[in-house]
């Protein structure tokens, strides 16, 4: 698909479409990534926690896609030897969230990598502007997965009045659609970061009962708790919290989260029991955006229609304004 919107991200990493991949942990592998850049937009392999060898395979899966990488600042920090395995192999970008991602962003700036760090506050946005960081990445807590509260309509306005015109910024949370792009440009972004709707991809990892119960799962249906951070004995600094889908595991620990502490080594002996696709015990990560997604497409058909519909939506955009 010819490029239809220009923007300051588009021109900074040479790609026709402001859409990235958000680095899902074992759900944005090689393949997926590739797939997204080959698309036109920026693929991000899901660095996650931080697994050398899986880390490995993911990138013998891109074959010539320029990819970037995306890690857990505070999982990646216990384990600096990560940022210069990935470095060596000059990814197409260098991503940074839930944490102090300065060391990272100066190693990855001083190899020549440009920078991307997501943040869900104001305060950690002045601190990725102090870092100089090429894009800046603003999560609302619609988006699946770790995050904090802040919903992303008024803080995404918020951090662009904060950094100025110049600096990059992609809007993250509750997005899947060519709306959400259109919407997140008039709020002040360069572009999009999309999570959930790419973990619902024929490229991404994860079984089919997974994706399948996405497809089954809605918005409503989700909440934000430390339920299975406890569960997974997953060392989370307390501040963040993840969004799921509701499951009968969550709903018996979401308001009791003392208790499940107390009972924590039996609670994770049966949840490490489950089946790993019985989903009313076993976590399923998915933003508030499972409204909006119906089937399971390629990387390619998600790209070219979010981006067909939001030019459309722009371009119509004038039908609405009164002319003297």
């Amino acid at each position: 698909m010819e490029q239809m919107i220009k923007t300051r991200f588009t021109e900074r990493f040479g790609i026709p479409h402001p859409v990235m991949l958000a680095p899902m942990d074992k759900v944005a592998g090689g393949r997926l990534a590739a797939a997204v850049s080959h698309a036109g937009g920026l693929g991000l392999i899901g660095g996650g926690y931080g697994d050398a060898a899986w880390l490995e395979r993911a990138f013998g899966e891109i074959g010539n896609a320029a990819v970037g990488v995306g890690f857990i600042t505070w999982s990646l920090l216990r384990k600096p030897e990560l940022i210069a395995q990935t470095l060596v192999r000059q990814p197409a970008a260098f991503m940074v969230s839930f944490g102090d991602g300065e060391e990272a962003v100066a190693a990855a700036r001083d190899a020549g990598v440009p920078t991307i760090w997501q943040i869900q506050r104001l305060s950690q946005a002045e601190q990725a502007l102090a870092a100089e960081v090429d894009v800046i990445v603003v999560q609302g807590q619609e988006a699946g997965g770790h995050g904090m509260d802040r919903g992303l309509t008024a803080l995404l306005p918020a951090v662009r009045d904060l950094a100025g015109p110049e600096q990059i910024i992609l809007a993250a949370g509750g997005l899947a659609d060519g709306r959400g792009l259109a919407a997140s440009l008039m709020l002040g972004a360069d572009g999009v970061m999309l999570g959930t709707r790419f973990w619902a991809s024929a490229e991404a990892e994860g079984s089919e009962a997974a994706k399948a119960a996405l497809l089954r799962a809605t918005g409503d249906g989700t909440l934000r708790s430390k339920v299975f951070d406890i569960a997974r004995n997953a060392a989370w600094p307390e501040q963040f919290t993840g969004r799921t889908v509701a499951n009968a595991f969550a709903r018996q620990w979401q308001d009791d989260l003392e208790g499940l502490r107390r009972n924590a080594e039996s609670e994770r002996t049966r949840y490490d029991a489950a089946h790993p696709d019985d989903y009313e015990t076993r976590v399923l990560i998915a933003g508030e955006a499972l409204d909006l997604i119906d089937k399971i497409e390629s990387a390619e058909t998600i790209v070219t229609d979010v981006v067909r519909e939001a030019a459309g939506l722009l371009r119509n955009a004038g039908d609405v304004l009164v002319t003297a």
